[in-house]
């Protein structure tokens, strides 16, 4: 379990990859809209993907020619439940990280206008 955890906070330790994530709160995503707002190659934001892919993050899959990109929230449940159990720090309410995400998201739109 620890390296799951290894991996899901070095996934969430980039603020492209948290931008990523938030992206996709609102629905699945073709890796190409997904590399849309960014000013890098698609071949860096493959990268990103496969990173959080890794970490359990998202999940990938192909339809016809188009892969496409979907929040998986699971992984982000274990790590706030090991944070958790340490009892320095609040339970972590999905609902209020979706809306925090979504708050990063307009902001790094916002700034790149």
């Amino acid at each position: 379990m620890t390296r799951d955890i290894d991996q899901v906070f070095a996934a969430l330790s980039d603020p492209t990859r948290r931008t990523i994530l938030a992206m996709l709160l609102e629905d699945d995503m073709a890796v190409t809209d997904v590399a849309e707002p960014f000013d890098m190659s698609l071949a860096a934001i493959s990268k990103h993907l496969g990173v959080l892919s890794a970490a359990g993050l998202i999940s990938q899959e192909k339809r016809g020619r188009v892969k496409w990109c979907k929040l998986e929230p699971d992984a982000m449940r274990k790590a706030s439940v090991w944070m958790q159990g340490f009892g320095q720090f609040e339970p972590v309410n999905l609902d209020d990280f979706e809306r925090f995400l979504a708050r990063e998201l307009a902001e790094v739109v916002s700034d790149e206008a």
